[in-house]
């Protein structure tokens, strides 16, 4: 018998929870509190007596209809106990103290602390590990990867307590109670199987902090595992990156998720994307596709753009910890959703991160002094750059392998389609920054030139025929190029743009990185530097024909409107 009293650092209410089961009354129920540290005791025990006695009176109401209804008056009734309750210390009744007084210097080790209820005895776990919330997600699909979809834990960590994963049907009575649960896995991620279609699942959580575990906490899945959506386009793909890259190789993933803060809206469902089923846009659905597709390219680093925050902590973090990869994440202003670049530990260190919102920055950053002096006057120009939450992540890595080092760029550009302006300032202002750490990175590093390579990951926005594709494989915009007229009142007049680098796209221009019946079109990027890195194989795109299966995407076997661009390069 346990009573749990949990009190975080900073808080001023103390939460209490208590198992209490009475077979003869039939009473297995839980009991929660949240009380003042300052309170003092007795108020509490007052509560708690009031509690008990309202359920034992509704629970003896209850019993005693059943009796008379079955004719069954004759013997006697049993009668409601004294409710007697005390909170002991070293077996002597507290009264008159608070609760910040009596736990004083306590700890999960103390032993001396008593809840006793009709004679009963409950020692006091105080600050023991705990789970807050635990869920798990309401789209379970067979051969897909299952995890909680909410887990917090308070004096606990996830990597030393017990996950342990059960599957049962359903009776026809409905009766949870009836379900007869099998074992079926042990750990926190749980790829399900074919044989658990038509079952619930269970998640038991044991909590633990390596010295001591708390009390078991456990869900179970509103829905049952259903059939997977059949073969899915991206497992075809994965025929081509069966195996993981080794020394001068390593493969680079970019690719637009679609964060769920835009596909969960009537508007979405509507109108941007009519033709795919609510329930395949639904993220508990998508996400489960998205997270087999990465893991199955057996990549090296990960570019993501519209990484929901949420996503990032809950999903990526956890699922992609598994197979040894550490993750950044740059938010887009105040949006909830951002960019992410994932490396795989086995293969790299992290040096250096490095993140910004690119708006915000133009008027200040000293680096942006040069093209800010050239546009600053243009007011409606500046009123609407400086606004937009777009956002540039830079990674520097380090191969385990080889002496090389990698400035990784990750960026998802505004979106408008009236902002080609916009849009080439916006990278203007990026290569001047990516310049300037490629720059400090030398110094810093003591490094060559031909030891250091930049990779640019994205969702631009733009088609190859607009300025940013110029500017990245041409190093040159000139200032009478038509991007910078896009939008008459905003104009861009007297700049034109240059970058020093040999940059090419590693995947050229696919016809489609973003299909959707709207709009179809090359978005997505991965450029890379050309001096010191060569392209040993693109992973092949989706046929047309597999885009429009379902008209366009995203769709049930399709996670995005955009598709993962995939490519295998090497060390010259």
């Amino acid at each position: 018998n346990v009573v749990y009293f949990r009190h975080l650092p900073g808080e001023l209410q103390l939460q209490i929870n208590l198992r209490y089961k009475n077979l003869e009354y039939g009473i297995d129920r839980d009991f929660n509190f949240s009380r003042s540290m300052d309170e003092d005791v007795s108020v509490w025990i007052a509560r708690i007596k009031n509690n008990f006695q309202k359920e034992f009176e509704k629970k003896f109401n209850k019993k005693r209809k059943k009796k008379k209804d079955a004719a069954e008056q004759e013997g006697p009734t049993t009668e409601i106990p004294e409710i007697s309750v005390q909170l002991l210390e070293n077996n002597s009744a507290i009264h008159d103290r608070t609760f910040a007084d009596i736990l004083k210097g306590k700890n999960e080790k103390s032993k001396d602390l008593f809840l006793e209820i009709i004679k009963e005895k409950y020692e006091v776990s105080y600050n023991a590990p705990y789970v807050a919330n635990l869920a798990l997600p309401s789209s379970i699909l067979a051969n897909f990867f299952v995890y909680p979809s909410k887990l917090e834990l308070q004096f606990a960590k996830r990597e030393l307590s017990k996950f342990l994963w059960f599957r049962g049907k359903m009776p026809e009575s409905k009766n949870e109670k009836m379900i007869s649960w099998e074992q079926v896995h042990e750990g926190i991620i749980y790829k399900s199987q074919t044989d658990d279609i038509g079952h619930h699942l269970k998640l038991q959580c044991i909590p633990s902090n390596g010295q001591s575990e708390g009390a078991i906490a456990e869900y179970m899945s509103k829905c049952e595992v259903q059939a997977g959506p059949g073969n899915c386009p991206f497992e075809s793909r994965h025929a081509f990156t069966s195996h993981k890259l080794c020394r001068r190789k390593f493969r680079v993933i970019s690719y637009n998720i679609l964060a769920d803060l835009y596909a969960d809206s009537e508007f979405t469902r509507k109108e941007l994307f009519p033709y795919c089923p609510a329930y395949a846009l639904n993220i508990d659905y998508r996400k489960q596709l998205y997270l087999k597709e990465i893991i199955g390219y057996n990549s090296d680093i990960i570019c993501l753009q519209e990484v929901d925050a949420k996503i990032f902590v809950l999903d990526l973090v956890p699922m992609l910890d598994l197979h040894n990869f550490k993750g950044t994440f740059q938010m887009k202003g105040t949006s909830g959703e951002g960019i992410a670049t994932f490396y795989d530990q086995n293969r790299f260190e992290l040096v250096s991160k490095y993140g910004m919102t690119i708006g915000e920055n133009i008027p200040k950053n000293p680096i942006f002094g040069d093209l800010w002096n050239k546009i600053k006057d243009n007011a409606k120009l500046i009123e609407r750059i400086t606004e937009i939450s777009t956002a540039l992540q830079v990674t520097l890595l380090k191969s385990r392998e080889t002496e090389n080092y990698l400035l990784i760029a990750n960026i998802h550009l505004y979106f408008a389609p009236d902002a080609d302006h916009i849009r080439l300032l916006q990278i203007g202002f990026s290569m001047a920054y990516i310049q300037h750490l490629y720059e400090l990175t030398l110094q810093e590093q003591k490094l060559e030139k031909d030891k250091l390579s930049i990779i640019f990951c994205g969702d631009f926005n733009s088609v190859p025929q607009c300025g940013i594709y110029k500017l990245l494989t041409e190093k040159y915009v000139p200032e009478k190029f038509v991007d910078w007229l896009s939008n008459q009142e905003e104009a861009v007049k007297n700049v034109s743009l240059n970058q020093p680098f040999n940059i090419e796209s590693a995947c050229g221009c696919p016809k489609y990185t973003n299909f959707t019946v709207g709009f179809a079109d090359c978005l997505d990027y991965i450029f890379y530097q050309t001096d010191n890195l060569t392209v040993e194989e693109v992973i092949p795109l989706p046929s047309e024909e597999e885009l429009t299966a379902y008209t366009a995407i995203p769709s049930v076997v399709f996670p995005s409107d955009h598709v993962a661009l995939v490519a295998d390069l090497r060390w010259k």
